[in-house]
């Protein structure tokens, strides 16, 4: 009989549930600990679970032999979390994003310290088929040298004010920012590489009084081409969250979403049983089912792929903490480009006391 990886988590919000009905169904995981802040959620989970829960997460990690942890708290208590859990050498798999800086990001990292522990952050899109297929055209030349890109991102997310919510709090990982375009600018780097610098950002609020509701920006590469970053967390037209990214290259075009891409070439690639014009595929044609469905393939795949990492003793993985650190560089980046925006004013501006001013140097801060 094969043992069992032992399992805790921290954080049981709606991410940690996710995480959790993945991995309780796991033949080769046994979830032994839950760990909240929550004395409602603690309780229903000891009327329901025989599994141990616990108010402090030092005390779940220094009394339980567990293998590995999930992190789906705040992103301001990322470091303190992950730094715990390496000194009682478990791996490590956090939600998105990694950090809430570079400097921060960078001593996660140093921390590790060459220490063969599996970590990963929870960029699903890069284990979604469609996206995985995309990056495999490109690597094969399909449409050329790239020219340009853009990398978009919408869903009705906040449609008002949520002051007592943590989304509007900025020091905790509230804003469109870190909850949204952190998925989409970590989809442009994966697919495209970081970017080597970045202009023309702009985030706005729309609905927030103290976070943005809308990231966009120019992503510039030293080779020749650049993308676009768009993200607005305050569209109504979309029920769900919804990525598309669009590539024009020197051969053709590719445009894809989560659920299909589609391909236009100038000439026919025979090895790629595509044709001359439009091709359309869509996720059904290729995707391989998973044990257990949650909101899509891709949360199940990321899960079981780091599963795997730690039984096959394979700490590198292809969303682990340096390349998540390489995404947080990119949204540090951008901030500091439309905070620089603002104090550059070429033409008379609204007065500083508008609202629309005083709001995003109060969010930028």
């Amino acid at each position: 009989m094969k043992v069992k990886l032992k399992a805790g988590f921290i954080g049981f919000g709606r991410m940690g549930l996710t995480h959790f009905s993945i991995l309780n169904n796991h033949p080769q995981v046994d979830v032994c600990a839950i760990c909240d802040q929550s004395s409602t959620m603690l309780d229903v989970l000891k009327k329901y679970l025989k599994i141990r829960v616990y108010s402090d997460y030092k005390t779940m990690l220094s009394s339980e032999k567990l293998d590995f942890v999930i992190v789906s708290t705040p992103t301001d208590s990322h470091a303190e979390i992950i730094k715990a859990a390496i000194d009682q050498n478990l791996h490590i798999f956090s939600e998105k994003p990694f950090s809430l800086s570079t400097e921060e990001g960078e001593g996660i990292v140093a921390y590790l310290d060459g220490k063969p522990l599996v970590n990963q952050v929870g960029y699903v899109n890069r284990f979604n088929e469609v996206f995985m297929e995309v990056k495999g055209l490109l690597q094969a030349g399909l449409i050329g040298e790239v020219k340009c890109f853009s990398s978009e991102m919408y869903g009705a997310t906040v449609l008002k004010d949520a002051k007592s919510n943590w989304r509007s709090k900025k020091n905790m990982g509230g804003g469109c920012m870190y909850e949204m375009a952190s998925h989409c600018i970590d989809l442009a780097v994966y697919l495209f590489g970081k970017p080597d610098r970045v202009a023309g950002s702009i985030m706005q609020s729309i609905y927030s009084s103290d976070v943005e509701d809308l990231v966009s920006s120019t992503l510039i590469y030293n080779n020749g081409y650049n993308g676009t970053i768009h993200v607005n967390w305050s569209d109504a037209a979309y029920r769900k969250p919804t990525n598309i990214v669009k590539i024009f290259g020197a051969k053709g075009k590719i445009v894809a979403d989560k659920h299909a891409y589609k391909v236009y070439l100038r000439e026919a690639a025979p090895a790629h049983d595509l044709f001359e014009g439009w091709n359309t595929r869509y996720i059904t044609d290729f995707a391989e089912s998973v044990r257990f469905y949650v909101r899509g393939n891709e949360f199940t795949r990321q899960l079981d792929s780091f599963v795997e990492c730690i039984k096959q003793k394979k700490p590198e993985t292809i969303a682990n903490f340096a390349e998540a650190l390489k995404t947080d560089m990119v949204m540090e980046e951008i901030t500091l480009d439309a905070e620089r925006s603002l104090t550059y004013d070429p033409v008379p501006a609204q007065k500083e006391g508008t609202r629309s001013s005083s709001l995003l140097r109060r969010f930028l801060k």
